[in-house]
C-alpha cells in the first residue's frame, strides 16, 4: 500500500477510534454519573490514538511526545484541549520540522483540539522561568509516548530550578487578579465552574503550590501531613467531584468547551442532575435554583478551604517566628493575623464567634484569621442557636459591628462566606445562594445586599466621594448612619417567600431592632427603608416631576428630611447594587431631581407652578444675557410655549434652546440641536419642525435604525402649530467621536424629517440570550390621569432593538399623540410611561383595541 493511503487509513481508523470511545464512554457516565471515570478513560483513549499517531510520525529516538495541563494531570473533559509538548533532545532540522507539521496536522484531522508546543529542554526550561503559565503546566507533565530519558532530564532540571516561595507568591497573585476579574464572589447569576472564586481553578491551586512544594500532590496527601483535616479533605474531594461533573455536563449538552453555568443551562443540568421544580405557588422553585444553590454552598465551602490550606502552606515555605501579642482574653495577634488562644475558645466562650469580628473592626492592622481560627470558627457555628441569639451580651455585640468606624463590609462579608451571618440571621439564611430572575440583578440576594451595604459604606468614605459627592455630603450629616445599614441588610430579605417582599420584610426589620433594643423612632426610620425602599426609583422614573401633583404626595410619603435622606441614599446603593448595565447619569439626575424639589415642598416652601416657572424663566434669562442675546430675544418663542413646556425643562435647557430657536420661530425647515448631556452622560437633541402626526414615530426610527438608547423624551406642540421635542439619547460608544456624531445627527435628522418618506416598518430585533431564557409577559396599562385630561400609558416588556419604535409605530397607526416618554431601561426588562391623548381614546372599545396591538408589537 502507497505510503499516502497507509497515513490516510491510519487517519481514518483513529479517527473512528476517538468517535467510538467517545460515545461509549459517554453513554456510560450517562448510566452510572461517574464525572472522575469519565475523565481518566478520555484521557486514556486520546492516550492510546496519540501513541500510534506518534510511533507512525517517525520522529528521533531521543524525543518524547509529553501531556501537560489538565491532559498531563490524566484527566480529560469531553472539549476540552489536548494540552502537548513535543520534547526533542536538540533542535529540529528540516526533516524533523517536515515530520512534525505532519503529526501535528494529523492530530487536528482527528479532530482533536490541541493545545501544541515544540521545545527542547533549554527552551522548556527558559520558558518557564519567564513564564508562570508555562512553569504551571510543567509542574503535571506526563510522558505518553517517546523517550523517557528526555522526560527524565527535564523532570530533573525542572525540579531542581523549583522555587516553591516565588511559585507560591506568583500563584496566589495569579489567584487574587482571577478573583478579581469575577468581582471577588462566587455568588454571580452564570458563574464560571472553573474559574469563578470557589471553583475548579482554586482547588488546583491548593495541589499546585502543594506540589511546587513537595509536600503533597493530593487532599489525602495535604490531611495526612497534617495541613488539613481528615473531614476538611474528604469535603474537599466531594466539592471537586461535584464541580466536575458540573463540568462534563456543561460540555456534553453545549457540544462545546464551556464552563460558565449560563442561565440558558441551568434548568438543563439540573434536570441531568435528578433534579426537579418544586411545583406551583408563589413558592415555587425551579429545578436550576435548587442546582445553584448547592453550587454557592459548594464554592462557599471551597473559598473557606482554600484559605484554610494556602494560610497553612504559606506558614511551612515562609515560617517566621513570631511572638504571639495578647489582645483580650479570647485572642492574641499572630504576623498581623487574629488568632484564638486556646483550640476551644469558640466552643467554650460562644459569644467570642461574635466579639472576633468586632476586634477585627476595631484592629485595623489585622488583615485576617488564622488558619486555626477559621477552622474552629467554621466548626463551632452550630453553636449559633435560639438561646445565642437571645443573650443580650451577642445582640450588643452584633450591634457593635454595625457601629464600627470602619471595616463593616469586611466584617459582614467574612461572617457570611463563614456562614455565621445566617446563623445569627435565620432570616438571612434562606436569602443565602437564592437566585433572581428578575432580568437585572447579576447577584444572590445576599451578595446583592452585600453590595447595598457596600455601596452605602463608600458614601462615608473620603476616598469615595468623588463617585458620588451629593450621597457624601448626605451622609456626612445624617444622625447614626449605620441604621441605614439595617435598612440595607432588611431591604430585600423576604425575596423567593412569594408577595411583595417589601411588606414581608417589614415584620423582620421591625423584629431585629425591638430585640436589639434599637427605640421607637429609629425602628420606625428602619421599616420605613424596607416597606419603601423602591418608590423613590418608581418615582423618578415614572412619573411627571414637573407635576406639582407628584411631588406633593411623594413628600406626604417621606414625612421629613431624615426620611427623605434616609431613602435617597438607600435607592441608590440598591441601584448601584443590581447590576453595573442598570446605572445611568439620566437616572442620577432624576433621583437628585426628585430630592431636592421634595426637600424643598418638606422646608415649607409651596411647590406651585407660578413660583417654580418664575425662578426657571429668570435664570433662563440670566444665562441669554451672558450668551449675548438681546434683552427681548427671548419673547418670540417663549411667546409660543405654555406653562407645562417651561416646568419640564430646566433653566439651563430653556436657555439652550431658546438660544438656537430665538430667531428660527417660523422655520419652514426641521431646525435640529443636539449637544453632550449636561448630566455627563449621552446626548440631548432637540427638535424643532411643523407638527405631524407621526413625528414621534418618525425621530423613533431615526434613533433605532443608529442603535441609539432613548432615556427620556418630551413632547411639546407650540402656539404656532410647531413640535418642540426633546431627546435624552445614548450610545456605547458616543464618547469617542461625539462631534461627529452630532454633526450626523443634526444633518440625517433633518434630512429624514424634511423627505417624508414613509415609515419603515418596525424590527423585530433578537432578544437576549437572558431574556430568551426567562422571559416575562408583556403587560400595557392604560388609564386616564388624575385630571382626566390625559392617559398614562405603561409598558413592560422584554428589551430589544427597535423596541421603542415598534410601540411608536402602533401609537402613530392609531393617532395617539405623545406629550412625555420615560423610558427605564432594568437590565433586560424595559418599564416604559407615556402620558399621551388622542380622539380615539374617548371609547372604551378602542382602548382595547389599542392595547391588544400594542401587545401583538411587543411579541417577537
Amino acid at each position: 500500500m502507497p505510503a499516502a493511503e497507509r497515513k490516510a487509513d491510519t487517519r481514518d481508523q483513529l479517527k473512528a477510534q476517538l468517535k467510538a470511545d467517545r460515545a461509549l464512554l459517554t453513554a456510560a457516565f450517562h448510566e452510572d454519573g461517574k464525572p472522575e471515570k469519565l475523565l481518566r478513560a478520555l484521557r486514556q483513549s486520546v492516550d492510546t490514538v496519540l501513541t500510534v499517531a506518534w510511533n507512525e510520525a517517525g520522529l528521533p529516538a531521543t524525543s518524547a511526545l509529553v501531556g501537560v495541563g489538565g491532559y498531563g494531570r490524566g484527566e480529560l473533559f469531553p472539549y476540552s484541549d489536548v494540552d502537548l509538548l513535543i520534547l526533542l533532545s536538540e533542535p529540529a532540522d528540516a526533516i524533523t520540522r517536515g515530520k512534525l507539521e505532519e503529526l501535528v496536522q494529523l492530530l487536528w484531522d482527528l479532530g482533536l483540539e490541541i493545545g501544541s508546543s515544540i521545545r527542547t529542554v533549554d527552551e522548556c526550561m527558559t520558558e518557564s522561568q519567564a513564564d508562570i503559565t508555562v512553569q504551571t503546566s510543567l509542574l503535571e507533565a506526563r510522558l505518553v509516548a517517546g523517550d523517557s530519558a528526555v522526560f527524565d532530564q527535564l523532570h530533573q532540571r525542572y525540579q531542581a530550578a523549583m522555587d516553591p516561595q516565588a511559585f507560591f507568591q506568583a500563584k496566589t497573585a495569579e489567584m487574587r487578579l482571577r478573583h478579581a476579574k469575577y468581582e471577588d464572589t462566587a455568588f454571580s447569576l452564570e458563574p464560571n465552574c472553573k474559574e469563578s472564586p470557589g471553583g475548579l481553578r482554586d482547588l488546583q491551586v491548593i495541589l499546585w503550590v502543594a506540589k511546587a512544594a513537595g509536600l503533597a500532590s493530593s487532599f489525602g496527601q495535604l490531611a495526612a501531613r497534617g495541613l488539613i483535616t481528615q473531614t476538611e479533605a474528604r469535603a474537599l474531594m466531594e466539592k471537586e467531584r461535584a464541580f466536575k461533573d458540573i463540568r462534563v455536563r456543561l460540555h456534553l449538552h453545549t457540544n462545546r468547551r464551556e464552563d460558565r453555568l449560563v442561565f440558558d443551562v441551568q434548568d438543563a443540568i439540573a434536570r441531568s442532575l435528578g433534579l426537579r421544580d418544586s411545583g406551583a405557588g408563589p413558592n415555587a422553585r425551579r429545578a436550576s435554583e435548587f442546582l445553584m444553590q448547592r453550587y454557592y454552598w459548594a464554592a462557599k465551602a471551597v473559598t473557606q478551604l482554600n484559605t484554610i490550606l494556602l494560610q497553612n502552606i504559606e506558614a511551612q515555605l515562609f515560617p517566621q517566628p513570631s511572638e504571639a501579642v495578647i489582645i483580650d482574653d479570647y485572642f492574641n495577634a499572630v504576623s498581623s493575623f487574629i488568632d484564638i488562644r486556646d483550640d476551644d475558645t469558640f466552643e467554650k466562650h460562644p459569644s467570642s464567634m461574635l466579639a472576633i469580628f468586632v476586634v477585627m473592626t476595631e484592629r485595623p492592622d489585622i488583615k485576617g484569621m488564622t488558619a486555626r481560627t477559621i477552622r474552629a470558627l467554621w466548626h463551632a457555628r452550630d453553636r449559633i442557636d435560639a438561646p445565642f441569639r437571645a443573650d443580650p451580651v451577642n445582640r450588643a455585640l452584633f450591634l457593635r459591628i454595625l457601629q464600627a468606624p470602619v471595616g463593616v463590609v469586611h466584617a459582614l462579608r467574612r461572617m457570611n462566606d463563614m456562614s455565621i451571618l445566617g446563623r445569627y440571621l435565620p432570616v438571612f439564611r434562606r436569602i443565602v445562594g437564592q437566585m433572581q430572575h428578575d432580568l437585572f440583578h447579576v447577584y444572590t440576594v445576599d451578595q446583592h445586599i452585600m453590595m447595598v451595604v457596600r455601596n452605602m459604606r463608600r458614601f462615608t468614605m473620603s476616598e469615595h466621594a468623588h463617585e458620588y459627592p451629593f450621597c457624601s455630603q448626605l451622609i456626612a450629616n445624617f444622625r447614626d448612619p449605620w441604621l441605614l445599614y439595617v435598612a440595607a441588610l432588611f431591604h430585600d430579605i423576604a425575596k423567593g417567600r412569594g408577595g411583595d417582599h417589601s411588606k414581608l420584610g417589614i415584620a423582620d426589620a421591625r423584629q431585629f431592632c425591638e430585640e436589639h433594643g434599637i427605640d421607637e423612632e429609629d425602628t420606625e426610620l428602619v421599616t420605613f427603608m424596607v416597606e419603601q425602599h423602591l418608590t423613590m426609583s418608581q418615582v423618578a422614573q415614572k412619573q411627571d416631576l414637573s407635576d406639582p401633583d407628584v411631588i406633593s404626595a411623594f413628600a406626604k410619603v417621606v414625612g421629613d428630611e431624615r426620611h427623605l435622606t434616609a431613602l435617597y441614599l438607600l435607592t441608590v446603593a440598591d441601584i448601584r447594587g443590581t447590576s453595573p448595565k442598570v446605572w445611568n447619569a439620566w437616572k442620577a439626575k432624576l433621583l437628585e431631581d426628585l430630592y431636592r424639589v421634595t426637600l424643598r415642598v418638606l422646608g415649607g416652601e409651596p411647590h406651585s407652578a407660578d413660583r417654580e416657572l418664575k425662578n426657571r424663566q429668570d435664570e433662563a434669562r440670566a444665562m441669554l444675557r451672558l450668551w449675548g442675546l438681546p434683552v427681548n430675544a427671548h419673547e418670540a418663542l417663549w411667546n409660543q410655549l405654555d406653562v407645562a413646556w417651561f416646568l419640564r425643562h430646566d433653566a439651563a435647557d430653556i436657555a439652550w434652546q431658546t438660544r438656537a430657536l430665538h430667531d428660527r420661530i417660523d422655520a419652514q425647515k426641521p431646525v435640529i440641536k443636539c449637544r453632550l448631556a449636561p448630566i455627563g452622560e449621552g446626548l440631548q437633541v432637540a427638535v424643532y419642525i411643523k407638527d405631524q402626526p407621526d413625528l414621534f414615530a418618525r425621530i423613533c426610527s431615526y434613533f433605532d435604525r443608529k442603535n441609539f438608547s432613548i432615556l427620556d423624551a418630551k413632547i411639546h406642540t407650540t402656539r404656532n402649530g410647531y413640535a418642540l421635542d426633546t431627546f435624552m439619547v445614548t450610545e456605547q460608544n458616543f464618547a469617542k467621536s461625539y462631534r461627529d456624531i452630532i454633526n450626523l445627527i443634526e444633518h440625517e435628522l433633518c434630512e429624514l424629517l424634511t423627505s417624508q418618506a414613509p415609515l419603515p416598518g418596525p424590527s423585530h430585533g433578537r432578544l437576549s440570550r437572558l431574556s430568551r431564557t426567562f422571559p416575562i409577559t408583556p403587560t400595557v396599562d392604560l388609564r386616564p390621569d388624575e385630571r382626566g385630561q390625559h392617559y398614562l400609558l405603561s409598558i413592560s416588556a422584554n428589551d430589544r432593538t427597535g423596541l421603542l419604535y415598534s410601540i411608536a409605530n402602533v401609537l402613530t397607526r392609531y393617532r395617539i399623540n405623545v406629550h412625555t416618554a420615560k423610558i427605564m431601561t432594568l437590565g433586560e426588562r424595559v418599564e416604559d410611561v407615556f402620558l399621551v391623548d388622542g380622539a380615539v381614546l374617548s371609547s372604551q372599545r378602542n382602548q382595547i383595541q389599542l392595547e391588544t396591538a400594542l401587545l401583538d408589537a411587543l411579541k417577537v
